[in-house]
């Protein structure tokens, strides 16, 4: 068995925010290499493809050396399993979103025993934050640079400008 602790960041990220980006700093600190994971989900229509998602992630990461961002369509534990983590990152905001992770987490389990789940809370002032919110405050014109990077604030105004929104 390896000493190298992999853990994995998955999440459809539409777009990436601060809140995710501290997520993403924090555990470059607790494990030797973190993968953000695009997970594809169809039940989701998400306003960035997967391309764009990556490159928006891509840039964001930069300034993690140990951090990295593919794609992924199917079972986040096969993927685990499949680049050998051990670890599964999930964000908690609020009390709200507990539920879904627990029962997301205990699936999981079930699914791979071998492989954690870990939650980790954003900085609270990123509490709030989510992409759907950043979305609807971008489409209506709202000042943005708070929440996300100057790049994803630049693609979120491209994007709604070209949609025409």
């Amino acid at each position: 068995m390896s000493d190298h602790k992999i853990a994995i960041y998955p999440g459809t990220f539409d777009p990436i925010t601060l809140g995710h980006i501290d997520i993403i700093e924090r555990s470059s600190k607790l494990f030797d290499k973190v993968i953000v994971i695009i997970a594809i989900n169809p039940s989701k229509k998400p306003l960035f493809n997967v391309d764009e998602r990556m490159e928006m992630i891509f840039n964001a990461i930069k300034p993690f050396p140990n951090v990295s961002v593919e794609k992924f369509d199917g079972l986040v534990v096969d993927f685990a399993k499949r680049v050998k983590a051990k670890v599964i990152i999930r964000g908690l905001r609020a009390i709200t979103d507990f539920e879904y992770e627990f029962q997301m987490a205990l699936m999981n389990r079930q699914l791979a025993d071998d492989i954690t789940t870990v939650f980790l809370m954003p900085h609270e002032k990123f509490t709030y934050l989510n992409s759907t919110i950043i979305k609807n405050v971008a489409n209506f014109g709202g000042n943005i640079e708070k929440f996300v990077t100057k790049f994803v604030e630049k693609k979120l105004i491209e994007k709604l400008g070209q949609e025409g929104n």
